[in-house]
């Protein structure tokens, strides 16, 4: 008896538990319908997106003016790593005139290009006159007188050419792991040309450093192609010029080469290099039509110790006597002395046994010798 009660209340509870479920279903099915259905357009499912580009891939961002400080960022980072694998320590610039390059060598003929760098040459009627148009008449005043520039901008030529040679088969006795004292150019025609062909004859690396200019223009041939840069911004070039330069050489030349010759020049004046810059103005009668720093003196412009910050030389030799005693006072010197002073044996640190650094320092690392801002 007391079996078949429980068995009714269990019956009573199920029931009573099952008349529940449909209540909390028909909830469910009415908050369904109240979720919006996605409506599947009529074309379809879209197609597989392809993967982004990697930020440093996109070269739409990279070009963009959002990404104008990684591209400044590279022009640092690029060169140096070049300059590192390339063990440059330091550097020798040359500047000088783009706008002349050898034409008929033999002759000293040249031809005058359109614009700095450029590939084009001058309208016809700005070149050089040619004796038989001289003597028939035909040349303009101002044909005549680039007649006889011409001749005196190829001995500019010929001389940085060899100045260069000579600069590089010196630099190449210097005892060093590293390349000391490299010819540098702008990369360019001209005075460029003839300093990287120079320094290439004479069998040394040579560095260009090209800029991207809005009309055509090339290399040089004879820079040494792991060390042909191109920039986009001239203040990058104008650093690398400066960084690693020990010493500066102004052949004649126009804008370009006055800009970079007085920058360097307010650099030493204003003492913002931490290193001593041999500077060589070369063909002082060409500069001293040009400007005279003699007037920036005598009207308090510059002190007349400013006048010692560069020395002129008119000649290839006495160029490259300067240059290596120069860069022999300033630099070697004072390297063997320290390295002297490294070689005592007071000053020997014991080293262990199994030292797999042993005689590495930190410029090993860091190198090429980059030159210290002064605070």
């Amino acid at each position: 008896m007391k079996n078949r009660e429980q068995e009714n209340k269990g019956a009573r509870e199920q029931d009573q538990e099952g008349r529940k479920k449909p209540a909390a279903t028909s909830q469910a099915e009415a908050a369904a319908q109240a979720v919006p259905r996605a409506v599947i357009p009529g074309n379809g499912t879209p197609p597989m997106l392809e993967s982004a580009p990697l930020a440093y891939e996109n070269l739409e961002f990279l070009n963009s003016p959002d990404g104008r400080l990684i591209r400044i960022v590279s022009e640092f980072l690029e060169p140096l790593s070049r300059f590192r694998r390339e063990q440059i320590q330091d550097t020798v610039v040359f500047f000088g005139s783009a706008r002349f390059h050898g034409r008929e060598e033999a002759d000293h003929a040249l031809e005058l290009l359109d614009n700095t760098g450029s590939t084009r040459p001058a309208p016809s009627d700005e070149q050089p006159a040619m004796a038989r148009e001289i003597a028939a008449g035909k040349a303009t005043d101002l044909q005549r007188k680039r007649a006889v520039a011409a001749v005196e901008m190829a001995r500019y030529y010929e001389d940085a050419r060899r100045l260069a040679q000579l600069l590089t088969q010196w630099a190449k006795t210097i005892p060093s792991r590293k390349h000391r004292f490299v010819v540098t150019s702008g990369g360019g025609p001209g005075i460029m040309e003839a300093a990287n062909r120079g320094a290439y004859e004479a069998g040394g690396k040579t560095i260009g450093m090209n800029i991207l200019l809005p009309f055509e223009q090339r290399p040089n041939p004879y820079i040494t192609p792991s060390l042909n840069f191109e920039f986009h911004y001239f203040f990058m070039r104008k650093l690398w010029f400066a960084y690693l330069a020990k010493a500066l050489v102004v052949f004649p030349g126009g804008f370009g080469t006055l800009d970079e010759m007085f920058e360097i020049l307010t650099l030493a004046q204003t003492q913002k290099l931490a290193k001593k810059m041999t500077v060589l103005i070369y063909g002082p009668e060409y500069w001293k039509k040009v400007f005279n720093l003699e007037a920036l003196v005598d009207t308090g412009a510059i002190s007349p110790k400013d006048i010692d910050l560069f020395q002129y030389a008119d000649t290839p030799q006495q160029a490259f006597d300067l240059l290596k005693k120069g860069l022999t006072e300033n630099y070697l010197v004072q390297e063997a002395a320290s390295a002297a002073a490294v070689a005592r044996p007071e000053n020997k640190k014991a080293e262990p046994e199994e030292d797999l650094m042993a005689g590495w320092n930190m410029d090993d690392f860091l190198s090429p010798e980059l030159a210290k801002t002064r605070k």
